[in-house]
């Protein structure tokens, strides 16, 4: 049987993280001081927007990065000069992905023994930490800065966007992206994350805050172009199924013409985010590794 033929490529999303660059340090606004995590990478793009949070004395630190030693000086230095010589107080994580927890231990060795708020799991341990644990409409409060838990599985069972009620800003973790679509992983559920990304459509905010990419200016458009985004995806997989394509790296290779081979990897997760979504609603069936149109 010879290979199937590709389509022309069509996207709804056309930013990109590849190549993407972004400042080491930069004030977002009057209560906002983002330090990057000093880990760019084909999943991470320039690498992780870690945020300083708060006008006072002490303040937060939203996400801690990956753990790279070269971080720890650019955070230091992002105290030092643009918050005033402020100190940490606590750490907020948005989901216990590698690129946002992974650099607790590091952030404590400099700074205390501060203590980590997230979701926990739902079932037991959390990458050995011990959390204070916050949910859904969970507050946590800083000099000059309030934070409003709002609970957004999909990318991740624990995922968390955090609204910062003053400034009508959301932190938006891996949900949202300042530039390209977000990965939905072998542990996340696209069905989950749609209904997320509903869910903020329904929020008076004028800014976010990605964990990935600059600063999205105009949310709602940015939202309505992830919901289309995946319905455009949706329908290609459809129409591929329908072609007689029936394997998930044929699939890729027919809808994702305009991406790089090293990106497969991850298309292929999202692909399959689509396909169990679709066993879901019983409109495909799995039979080893092939998917068929039910």
């Amino acid at each position: 049987m010879s290979a199937p033929e590709p389509h022309r490529a069509t996207r709804v999303v056309t930013s990109s993280m590849i190549g993407l660059a972004m400042p080491q340090v930069e004030r977002w606004s009057a209560r906002v001081v983002m330090v990057l995590g000093q880990n760019p990478g084909p999943f991470t793009g320039p690498g992780t927007n870690t945020c300083v949070v708060g006008s006072g004395r002490r303040r937060l630190l939203l996400d801690a990065g990956q753990g790279v030693e070269s971080y720890d000086d650019l955070l230091g230095h992002a105290l030092a000069q643009l918050c005033d010589g402020a100190e940490l107080d606590r750490i907020v994580v948005t989901h216990a992905h590698p690129d946002h927890i992974d650099g607790v231990e590091r952030v404590r060795a400099r700074h205390g023994r501060l203590p980590l708020v997230k979701m926990p799991p739902a079932a037991g341990g959390d990458h050995g930490f011990d959390v204070d644990a916050i949910g859904d409409a969970g507050v946590v409060e800083v000099e000059g800065a309030t934070l409003e838990a709002i609970w957004t599985p999909g990318h991740a069972r624990d995922h968390l966007c955090f609204l910062l009620r003053e400034e009508k800003a959301l932190f938006s973790g891996d949900l949202v992206l300042g530039a390209g679509t977000a990965v939905i992983p072998p542990d996340g559920d696209l069905g989950d994350y749609l209904d997320s990304l509903r869910r903020l459509q329904s929020l008076d905010i004028e800014r976010i805050f990605p964990a990935h990419g600059p600063v999205i200016e105009e949310p709602h458009e940015k939202i309505a172009e992830y919901l289309a985004h995946r319905a455009l995806r949706d329908e290609q997989i459809l129409d591929g199924l329908r072609a007689g394509v029936c394997r998930t790296e044929e699939l890729v290779r027919r809808i994702y013409t305009d991406v790089p081979e090293f990106m497969h990897g991850a298309a292929g997760a999202s692909v399959e985010a689509h396909l169990c979504r679709f066993v879901k609603l019983g409109l495909v069936r799995h039979d080893g590794e092939d998917w068929h149109l039910a």
